[in-house]
């Protein structure tokens, strides 16, 4: 079978690998361009271009999907296209070139979190549960039938990092079985049912922290924005960086925003609770443990958080 691969960050790239271990014939990935990476903006390869240029496999760099691009998927003549976090439309056109079709491994169990931080957004509203779906992409958004699901827990310390780390492996192994189905003329799309709800990119505000919400939507939300875009709040006026937070439902009540010390940490008053700060980032300044920046603090008990 003659597979297109479609993605651009590092969750797709063991679905890649699994394709090729697989012995699927993959004649092109389709990425993203290079972009800059760092402080100092260095353009890097997408991780998956990384990868299949070590594979040597032919690369095509685009960040839409028009008619030139249309016509060089066409050329190399796949049976169906894998598509994984590529992070961009495509159109009708493109979608139509593969017999059969363009999969998507997707990671929510659909409907639920269409779009493009099904992850994130499920940490941040509490779900339990998480999972991915292969689905037959469509030109709505993620509306397409699913032909397989699995399930993943979602863990009281689970960040979108790490739970999008295990959803990739566990993907890939599900978009091969996929498309093992598909090439041997077994598989079954079903339609889409249950409730909706959308996941859009989250944006560096999403990553704000307001000290006024329940320590517990606080903690859900830090976990869900780390790695990307970051957890964070001002301090005199200047953005702060942090990382997940943790959760002290016995610890004494402090004011939204204010800062104490106790035995066992650095506390920040919430709408309920207070929550213990882990590491901490100042502007300007390299993240460092919440213990080592409190010691550099006059009163900490003056300090606010906004």
């Amino acid at each position: 079978m003659r597979v297109l691969f479609a993605g651009t960050p590092a969750v797709a790239v063991p679905s890649l690998d699994a394709l090729v271990e697989a012995g699927f014939d993959v004649v092109a990935v389709l990425t993203r361009p290079d972009a800059p990476v760092g402080r100092k903006r260095v353009l890097t390869p997408s991780p998956v271009a990384a990868r299949a240029a070590e594979l040597g496999i032919e690369i095509i760099h685009a960040a839409k999907v028009d008619a030139d691009v249309t016509a060089r998927i066409a050329a190399v003549a796949p049976d169906a296209a894998a598509i994984v976090a590529y992070g961009g439309l495509i159109p009708r056109a493109a979608l139509s070139v593969p017999r059969h079709g363009w999969i998507n491994l997707h990671f929510s169990l659909l409907p639920a979190w269409r779009g493009a931080a099904p992850v994130q957004r499920a940490i941040v509203a509490g779900d339990d549960v998480s999972g991915a779906v292969t689905f037959l992409l469509e030109e709505g958004l993620d509306t397409g039938p699913v032909f397989g699901t699995l399930t993943e827990a979602v863990r009281p310390d689970d960040t979108a990092g790490s739970l999008l780390e295990r959803l990739a492996h566990s993907g890939a192994v599900l978009l091969t079985q996929t498309l093992s189905a598909v090439d041997a003329g077994k598989a079954a799309a079903v339609p889409q049912q249950g409730d909706v709800s959308l996941a859009p990119k989250l944006t560096l505000e999403d990553g704000r922290l307001d000290w006024r919400q329940p320590a517990l939507a606080i903690g859900r939300r830090a976990r869900g924005v780390t790695p990307e875009p970051g957890a964070w709040t001002t301090l005199d006026g200047q953005r702060v960086k942090l990382e997940p937070v943790l959760l002290r439902p016995q610890a004494p009540a402090l004011q939204p925003g204010r800062l104490a010390i106790d035995g066992k940490g650095v506390l920040v008053g919430t709408g309920s609770h207070p929550v213990e700060l882990t590491r901490i980032q100042p502007s300007g300044k390299k993240m460092m443990t919440a213990a080592d920046w409190a010691r550099g603090q006059a009163t900490l008990e003056s300090v606010v958080f906004e």
